[in-house]
């Protein structure tokens, strides 16, 4: 029943994901020009998802978030993969949301996102990930409830389309927070990074079970549903040099996403959550970066 409820939550967060534009180098760029709001309702997209954690816990599902300690592979990961998905002009999601659309050039950079699993996960050092932080339950809680308080306070004073963005990348985040109960590994990063340690060690036994790739499906399908929708879906293929160089920007974003320990989307949807720091310094780094990145491509 939980594995049905997570298929119908991930397509209506691929279709939320798809109408709303979900996309963190769209965001940078929105607050270099003096409209920060996009960017910052990514940021806090992901406020929600105590909700769907708690309601689990209640239930004796016992499904938590895990924070980290941050380490310098955190910032300097979370600013590489910035500047790759400022070369691909689109984040984790964002990628994933234009394949569903249809450009076709997309599938360089989740190959490239793969290569980088592949060949890094295993030559990097075992601590790039910090270590595991305890934090207990009640002040996660209180702090995430606060926050989400002040939050409803903020948004209910906007005018009618920033309440809409806000509640759809609000709604977003409590979608993504029912599938983390039933899957915490859920996000395109977190699978990626399961095949491709399997590949490299050889072991079946890391392959990512069934489940996950149905659900993959089903943000796919979301995803497709949505472009569909706004009659933005269309087949287009590209110059070789365009694949290219998505193939060399989906590199540099997948080896920022194994030192940082997950692309923007596991950052902003589960480490956040989280109140994880290593996430926050993976966040800020990644916008760093794409500030950089875009920058650079001008």
């Amino acid at each position: 029943m939980l594995f049905f409820l997570s298929l119908i939550c991930i397509a209506v967060l691929g279709y939320l994901a798809q109408t709303t534009g979900l996309c963190m180098v769209r965001g940078v760029k929105e607050a270099s020009s003096g409209k920060p709001m996009f960017l910052l309702a990514i940021i806090l997209s992901g406020t929600l998802c105590w909700m769907a954690v708690g309601f689990a816990y209640f239930f004796d599902e016992g499904r938590h978030f895990t924070a980290f300690q941050p380490t310098l592979y955190s910032a300097l990961g979370g600013f590489l993969f910035g500047l790759g998905a400022a070369f691909n002009s689109g984040c984790g999601v964002s990628t994933v949301s234009r394949l569903a659309r249809g450009e076709l050039v997309m599938v360089s950079t989740i190959l490239g996102w793969f290569i980088a699993w592949v060949f890094f996960s295993s030559l990097l050092p075992s601590n790039v990930i910090g270590r595991e932080i305890t934090l207990p339950h009640l002040y996660r809680y209180t702090a995430l409830i606060g926050l989400s308080i002040l939050l409803v306070v903020f948004v209910w004073r906007l005018n009618r389309e920033d309440k809409v963005l806000w509640a759809s990348m609000l709604g977003i985040g409590v979608m993504a927070g029912l599938v983390f109960v039933y899957e915490p590994h859920w996000t395109p990063s977190g699978l990626l990074k399961d095949m491709s340690l399997s590949f490299w060690h050889q072991n079946d036994m890391k392959w990512p079970q069934f489940e996950r790739f149905a659900l993959m499906a089903a943000l796919i399908g979301g995803m497709v549903i949505a472009a569909i929708a706004k009659k933005s879906f269309e087949f287009r293929p590209s110059a070789i040099k365009r694949y290219m160089r998505h193939l060399a920007a989906g590199i540099l974003m997948g080896l920022g996403a194994v030192m940082a320990g997950g692309g923007n989307d596991s950052q902003l949807l589960v480490a956040l959550p989280a109140l994880s720091p290593a996430g926050i310094v993976a966040v800020l780094s990644i916008i760093a970066g794409i500030f950089v990145g875009v920058k650079a491509g001008r």
